[in-house]
């Protein structure tokens, strides 16, 4: 007993301001995606197609997703979802998967602290940096941007980079492993890190670290998603001048196009966004840093507009590595430039918290709809006379709310292709099952095109019930 209270007075302020700051950041931000969820404020891309998948595992079926026409690990082997079907067996809130993706975001300024503060021989300036990166604008979007297996990257990159930097070995291969265990383009971040390991730390481990994370991305591409899809790269469309050989080659004969492209649309935006919070300083020792320039080129050279917008999942991955790439450089300056040097990125981090992220008092506020507002309460009434195995097709921002069932699908599927399929933007035709769907629930005002497709059905169906703002059909 008395040894466990001198290590609770070891314990330094600076260590439990740390863990305040960490707690804050869960508590507000579990409380407001659990918020904006029961708000109706999510959809079926990206959350409820997750919470679908992973409740089919829970109840030993095969993940295949209705909401989207594909299994759960063929539109990515996100095997990192394994562990939460335990979960699903004691908690029944359709609000499990957003707290997890909190905490699991939140717990990425541990590793930083913990490298932070000796690497730069003080547990102030490891506290200011762990701060950083829960004030990093790319970290608190993704927090609301639905839930991606994405946010476990927050962590374990940092865990891994953390590990490499101390030269804990066990550590570093068990976070590579899960990262690995993410989804299929982790190789981006992971390789760099083996390149990184080899050359300034271990050769064995970082060669090991490159071959293995290259095989296990072929493994998923050309194994697991061909197996499920069909086709191994879906997200060629993604690469500009018609694919990767034209890419190659307008670099080689029309560099001055590439150039342009590069510095268009917002990319050079997107780029000082993402660098504003550390201010910069990881130039000093760019090393570190340089780790994540793969994703950040393939961020900004994507056609995919998400991909290069400070607000998605595809940036969380950058954030522990401009931080860590930061305190590996500060830690090259003497102590006095260091503290200097924090003060000068702490500055940089509250403002571009203050213009960038979605925080309290910040210029970007999350606009949402109470759980209690009139128009939820009365979705809710609705969704206590649909069967729990009936099949039906219902708006969008209703599929999260019914995405436990075998079969949900979101309107217009499948009464006309939408977002459906191992071909994502194949639309157009009518599925063949259609008419097995027995509940459709919509709003009361459709868009013009939902209202053309839903003329040509509704002869098939009869008003269960309604209220002004929903209405619920069941078939004939």
């Amino acid at each position: 007993m008395n040894r466990m209270f001198a290590r609770v007075r070891r314990i330094s302020s600076w260590t439990l301001v740390v863990s305040a700051a960490i707690a804050s950041y869960a508590l507000y931000f579990g409380y407001t995606t659990v918020q904006i969820h029961r708000g109706l404020g999510t959809s079926a891309y990206d959350f409820g197609l997750y919470d679908q998948g992973v409740w089919l595992l829970s109840q030993g079926k095969v993940p295949f997703v209705t909401l989207m026409g594909r299994n759960l690990f063929g539109d990515h082997t996100s095997f990192i979802l394994l562990p939460l079907v335990p979960l699903m067996w004691v908690f029944t809130s359709t609000s499990l998967l957003f707290v997890v993706q909190t905490f699991v975001i939140a717990s990425g300024a541990i590793p930083i602290y913990a490298f932070a503060r000796k690497h730069l021989e003080s547990d102030a300036l490891g506290c200011a940096f762990a701060c950083t990166y829960l004030l990093y604008p790319a970290v608190s979007w993704t927090n609301v941007e639905n839930f991606h297996p994405d946010s476990f990257l927050g962590v374990l990159i940092a865990v891994a980079l953390w590990a490499a930097l101390s030269r804990k070995w066990r550590w570093y291969v068990v976070a590579v492993l899960l990262a690995l265990l993410v989804k299929e383009d982790v190789v981006l971040v992971v390789a760099p890190i083996g390149v990184w390991v080899a050359l300034r730390r271990d050769v064995r481990i970082g060669v090991a670290t490159l071959i293995g994370s290259i095989g296990a991305a072929l493994f998923c591409f050309l194994f697991v998603i061909r197996n499920l899809t069909g086709t191994a790269f879906r997200n060629s469309w993604r690469i500009p001048f018609g694919g990767f050989g034209g890419l190659v080659k307008t670099a080689f004969t029309s560099p001055r196009t590439l150039l342009e492209y590069l510095t268009s649309d917002g990319r050079l935006t997107y780029l000082l966004q993402m660098f504003a919070p550390t201010a910069g300083l990881f130039v000093i020792a760019p090393s570190v840093a340089l780790i994540g320039f793969v994703v950040m080129f393939s961020n900004i050279i994507s056609t995919f507009y998400y991909q290069y917008q400070i607000q998605y999942h595809y940036s969380l991955v950058v954030a522990p590595i401009l931080v860590f790439g930061n305190i590996y450089a500060v830690g090259r300056l003497g102590k006095s430039a260091r503290r200097k040097a924090t003060v000068v990125v702490g500055v940089a981090s509250i403002v571009s918290a203050f213009f960038l992220a979605p925080l309290p008092l910040a210029h970007n506020q999350i606009q949402k709809f109470p759980p209690d507002s009139p128009s939820v309460a009365a979705a809710h009434e609705l969704f206590a006379q649909i069967p729990a195995d009936a099949v039906i097709s219902v708006f969008h921002p209703l599929s999260a709310q019914l995405a436990r069932r075998e079969r949900v699908y979101v309107f217009p599927n499948p009464f006309q292709r939408a977002l459906y399929g191992p071909d994502v933007f194949a639309a157009g035709d009518r599925l063949d099952f259609a008419d097995e769907i027995e509940f459709v629930m919509l709003p009361i005002s459709l868009s013009a095109e939902s209202e053309q497709v839903w003329r040509a059905e509704i002869h098939d169906y009869l008003i269960v019930t309604s209220n002004q703002w929903w209405v619920l059909y069941r078939h004939r």
